[in-house]
């Protein structure tokens, strides 16, 4: 048996979620815990795509894609956990709940974002998750999200 998974450098990630540039929102995930919970990372810069347009001048990362970044996070928990790799996840958004937005998210931020497991199991489709991302230790979004595990392997 191997040991589980605790950590997913850039590499790993790839090999777990389709997204790719411009839409791949976390940069690594650390202290996973199972199925149960994991921490990631998004170093935010001025290179983001979404930063031209929101806002010229005034550069701030929308709400949604740090949603985005939150959910990213669950599903390379779980696929990491699950040995989910190379094709084998897809993960659908169902429902967001309770989202909340607190700060504001610029370039230069380190954002990190931790994810726990509400409701699901290995084989199951649906899963739920609570989110909350801080940068520096404050509190810049949270919410409750559903998602369907589409398991391909």
């Amino acid at each position: 048996m191997s040991d589980p998974v605790t950590k997913a450098d850039i590499q790993l990630i790839q090999k777990i979620l389709p997204h790719r540039y411009p839409f791949l929102l976390v940069d690594k995930v650390h202290s996973i815990d199972g199925t149960t919970s994991a921490v990631g990372v998004k170093n935010v810069t001025m290179n983001e795509p979404y930063f031209q347009g929101h806002f010229p001048g005034n550069p701030i990362m929308p709400g949604v894609t740090i949603v985005e970044a939150m959910a990213q996070t669950s599903a390379v928990m779980v696929g990491a956990s699950l040995g989910l790799i190379n094709g084998d996840l897809l993960v659908y958004f169902m429902a967001i709940d309770a989202c909340k937005f607190r700060r504001k998210v610029v370039p230069g931020d380190v954002l990190e974002m931790r994810v726990e497991t509400t409701r699901g199991k290995p084989g199951g489709k649906v899963w739920r998750f609570k989110g909350v991302a801080t940068v520096d230790g404050e509190l810049a979004a949270e919410a409750e999200f559903t998602a369907m595990m589409d398991m391909q392997g």
